[in-house]
């Protein structure tokens, strides 16, 4: 049986701080692989800021040579708003071998209750809250808890510096640098 980590979000940017919290869940609860899933259009946060397409390239850039990261655009494809219940139901139809791990952040842990069918969804899936040492979250809900060192970077700050011309030189992969420079993004 693979145990898969699905990683959600609307990475627009991709940055540094993803790409750590899934290597903190992929090897401190062995997984077999992890599954960046860019949403098409999330439903508790404003439209994104660039394109699905650009949004999937710059994720596709920021794993390229992780040999167990991948990016799965089930929610791009289906387009409209993104529900984790969704995607879940689908992605145990054509995996039903597969146990899934929903990576989070610890921030997000407390706002379970608010997820869309959020009972239907904790029989289906193990959620795994990312956090910084030493703090710890509030849930009802059975949440496996991963570390993970503190790393201060947001996609928000990054899109900020971009548009205001200052480097953003490690807080992003090369690779998605050059895509948002190709394309202009942010500015």
């Amino acid at each position: 049986m693979k145990r898969i980590g699905l990683f959600g979000g609307t990475f627009d940017p991709p940055h540094y701080g993803h790409l750590l919290m899934a290597e903190q869940a992929y090897q401190q609860l062995a997984l077999d692989e992890v599954w960046f899933i860019p949403s098409y259009q999330p439903p508790h946060k404003a439209e994104a800021k660039t394109t699905a397409k650009d949004r999937v390239e710059m994720t596709k850039a920021a794993v390229h040579g992780h040999p167990a990261f991948n990016v799965n655009t089930i929610e791009v494809e289906r387009e409209g708003k993104s529900y984790t219940l969704n995607t879940v139901q689908t992605l145990k139809e054509q995996y039903p071998s597969y146990q899934f791990y929903f990576i989070i952040g610890g921030d997000m842990v407390e706002f379970l209750p608010k997820w869309h069918q959020i009972e239907e969804l904790i029989e289906l899936i193990t959620f795994v809250g990312v956090d910084r040492p030493g703090s710890s979250s509030n849930t009802p809900y059975p949440v496996e808890q991963v570390e993970m060192p503190l790393m201060d970077i947001s996609s928000t700050m990054i899109r900020k510096r971009v548009s205001e011309r200052q480097s953003i030189r490690y807080l992003t992969t090369p690779e998605v640098i050059t895509i948002i420079n190709k394309y202009e993004l942010y500015s």
